[in-house]
This record gives C-alpha cells, sequence and structure tokens, in this order.
C-alpha cells in the first residue's frame, strides 16, 4: 500500500521478483516432469494460441498478446480475465518476438521458449532458434523446448547439459566453430574446428550430463531427453 501526498492511498499489485520467464509459443508440446521443471516458478507471457499451454502446465499468464488470428474461442473461455495486449495481423514482428520483447521489458533474464521447436510452421521454429542464439549473445539464459525436445544456445565458453544417459543430442553451427569440446558423450571432442554446414556434430548420445565447450562461433544443441533410439 503506498501513500500519495495528500494522504489519499494508492492500491498497487506487486509483481513477482523472479527473472525467469516462461513464454507460451503456439508450438507443439509434450507436457514431463523437464518441463514442469522448466517452468517452475517463472513469470508467464502468452502468445497467441500458446495460451493452450497454459491450462497443460498449470499456469497463469500475467499478459496474453498477438494479433489472435490462431487462438480459438475455448482458449477465449478458458481465460477471460487475463491481461490482453492485442496487435494488428500486419505487423513487423511475430506474436512471440512480441511476447519476448514484453518479458524484457519486465526484467525477463532468463527466458523458456515454451512450443518453440515442433509445430505446423518450420519458419516460425527456425526464427526461434536463431532468436534464442541472438539473445544470449546479448547475455539472455535461453532454453527452447517441446518435451519431446530441448535446445540451449553454444557459444564462446563451457556449460553442462543434465541428459540421461542414453539420450540422442546434436550441435548445429550457425558458423564456422572454434574449438569444439563434448565430454562425457559417446563421440567426446577436443578442441575440433568445424566449418557453417557440417554435420560431425549431430546425432551424439549422451553418458550422463554433458559438457560442452566453445572457443568461437555460434550454434544451438539440441536434445532429445527420451530418445534412446542410438544406445
Amino acid at each position: 500500500m503506498a501513500t500519495s501526498g495528500k494522504g489519499r492511498k494508492t492500491c498497487y499489485v506487486r509483481q513477482p521478483m523472479t527473472t525467469t520467464f516462461a513464454i507460451l509459443l503456439g508450438g507443439a508440446l509434450s507436457v514431463d516432469d523437464r518441463v514442469r521443471a522448466l517452468v517452475d516458478g517463472a513469470r508467464v507471457i502468452a502468445a497467441d494460441s500458446g495460451i493452450r499451454h497454459a491450462t497443460a502446465l498449470g499456469l497463469t499468464p500475467e499478459l496474453w498478446m498477438g494479433d489472435f488470428d490462431s487462438a480459438v474461442q475455448s482458449d477465449h473461455e478458458a481465460w477471460p480475465n487475463v491481461e490482453r495486449q492485442v496487435h494488428p495481423a500486419e505487423k513487423n514482428y511475430t506474436d512471440g518476438e512480441l511476447a519476448i520483447e514484453a518479458a524484457l521489458e519486465r526484467g525477463a533474464r532468463k527466458l523458456v521458449l515454451v512450443g518453440a521447436l515442433e509445430g505446423e510452421r518450420t519458419d516460425h521454429a527456425g526464427l526461434h532458434m536463431i532468436k534464442a542464439v541472438a539473445l544470449a549473445e546479448r547475455g539472455l539464459n535461453i532454453v527452447l523446448t517441446s518435451g519431446d525436445e530441448e535446445a540451449v544456445p553454444v557459444l564462446s565458453g563451457r556449460f553442462t547439459i543434465d541428459l540421461p544417459k542414453g539420450a540422442l543430442f546434436s550441435i548445429l553451427p550457425f558458423s564456422d566453430l572454434e574449438g569444439v569440446v563434448i565430454e562425457n558423450a559417446r563421440y567426446p571432442l577436443d578442441g575440433l574446428d568445424m566449418a557453417f554446414g557440417s554435420s560431425r556434430t549431430l546425432s551424439n548420445i549422451a553418458e550422463g550430463p554433458v559438457t560442452v565447450g566453445l572457443n568461437s562461433g555460434r550454434g544451438l544443441l539440441i536434445a532429445r531427453p527420451h530418445d534412446f533410439s542410438g544406445s
């Protein structure tokens, strides 16, 4: 409760302090414990038909935005009280981009892009992957998920992704990569240089949590945590 200079009391709503936002996108989603863990405690913004994932995840968006060309009547009936931000269909940004920018304006430092990897629109999925790498270059922590697949940007430095033994994963190079390191995998690498477009880092198999390192370049690690077909 805040008080004005003339003694009037002004009510306001405190926003959660978390800087993790789940962005609900229109692609396919299989909900599992990994997805639930990724969005646990996150603030939520839905992009158009991505609102349908809110029910499956047990989440309530603080904002629903887009041109609303793909949300159906049942979505509107299910979420009548969520704040909406309507944009014209003819615009320079996708609904997902607008939702991401709204999250950044609200202080997001980590983004979980839910429904980002699979669905009817390959062009949208491709853009989500490129956008994720661009956001990571700005210092943001980014994860993309469909439940069946999970992806994280690969930039210079090292990180570890927690994967079950036998899970498939690949690294897609978005540029020439220098000094690629992959540890705790069936096909380890120690400082490999590879050209943009190379398939050398596709279809590897985790031996448990995998550590990835890179000296320079940009790429995307795509994992299939439930796919043990290569074991």
